[in-house]
């Protein structure tokens, strides 16, 4: 009668195990609008977390990873990323992939976060990818878009390749749309804060055709968010402005989100305990992502 006690219990303890185990990355997100009594400044509501007054500038809404840019939007000024460097001048960078040639740039921190995915893309098994194409100053762009015509490229300052958040890559063995360098960056590229961002199904949302090469960093979470509820970028943002502030829970950390507008110099309430990032959208505010 013990023997059988202990077998139930040992096969409950099991079950309870399997049950509470979350794959690394599991594309599941938990999101939920903010309760009130926690709502922050955005409309005014009082809020009971510890806060620290953060001045934000108009000049904010132009900075950070989650800029939109497209035939409508343009790329500001102080949107080019400042650590635009030269791939081919650092190698420790482009360990496990290849450069078309030796005039790729790329912002330094978002060549890191790629060199993280092709590591991860290694140990898949997949390993024949290249740059064919990075960061673009405007004449660089502009020249382009004379050479291939507004149905292929963007006008210069119209591009994300102007900012150096994006990146076409490309497989040294055939087309990203048959290649197996392709399906694991459509399937994988979210986990390491990257989205395909010209996806099959969203060219009336995005405007252009799909670009199963054409890679944009965005971070974590909001990759996660747009890869589990399928928003193309113009979506995302759409979404975060409507709904003002959301909760996110994914792999057991749990994020909050919050867009606000901004008109004009003004100060925010940022949790003092908690490390945040700040990025504006390009359009007319910010959205403030807290990990809590």
């Amino acid at each position: 009668m013990k023997k059988q006690g202990f077998l139930v219990l040992l096969l409950l303890c099991i079950c309870l195990t399997v049950i509470n185990i979350e794959p690394l990355f599991e594309p599941k997100v938990v999101t939920q609008k903010q309760k009130q009594k926690v709502y922050d400044e955005v409309e005014g509501k009082r809020t009971y977390e510890k806060i620290t007054k953060k001045e934000i500038a108009v000049e904010q809404i132009y900075q950070g990873n989650l800029l939109l840019v497209n035939s409508k939007i343009p790329v500001h000024p102080e949107s080019i990323r400042s650590d635009v460097i030269n791939l081919s001048t650092h190698n420790e960078l482009t360990k496990g992939f290849e450069l078309i040639d030796s005039e790729i740039y790329l912002s330094e921190e978002i060549a890191r976060r790629f060199s993280e995915l092709i590591t991860a893309a290694e140990k898949d098994g997949v390993r024949n990818f290249c740059i064919t194409s990075g960061f673009r100053d405007f004449e660089e762009q502009s020249i382009l878009y004379q050479e291939m015509g507004s149905a292929y490229a963007l006008p210069a300052g119209y591009s994300e390749h102007n900012l150096g958040l994006s990146l076409d890559v490309g497989s040294t063995q055939m087309k990203m749309t048959e290649a197996p360098e392709g399906k694991w960056i459509e399937n994988n590229a979210w986990k390491y804060g990257f989205i395909l961002r010209y996806p099959r199904d969203k060219t009336d949302v995005t405007g252009i055709q799909y670009e199963p090469w054409h890679i944009r960093y965005v971070g974590l979470p909001h990759s996660s968010i747009m890869k589990d509820k399928n928003f193309a970028l113009e979506e995302y943002l759409d979404y975060l402005k409507e709904e003002k502030q959301i909760t996110a829970r994914i792999n057991r950390k749990k994020y909050k989100i919050t867009y606000y507008p901004i008109f004009q110099r003004r100060e925010i309430n940022v949790n003092d305990n908690s490390y945040y990032e700040i990025s504006g959208n390009n359009m007319d505010g910010i959205i403030v992502t807290v990990y809590e």
